[in-house]
């Protein structure tokens, strides 16, 4: 299940959003059909398109 939550700029995670985020990081990654689990290769392209995308954002 995917929870979205939106913080403003200048806005603080409410105590309950900080303790959700804390019990889903300890729940294990299930891949699914709509999110698979990511090959060899398809990771490293991810991590590079990520490496490259935080380039752009910090120049």
């Amino acid at each position: 299940m995917i929870k979205t939550f939106t913080i403003n700029k200048g806005q603080k995670p409410t105590k309950e959003q900080i303790q959700e985020v804390m019990n889903a990081k300890k729940s294990p990654i299930v891949p699914d059909e709509d999110a698979p689990e990511l090959s060899p290769a398809m990771y490293k392209a991810f991590k590079s398109s990520v490496i490259q995308r935080n380039r752009k954002k910090n120049a």
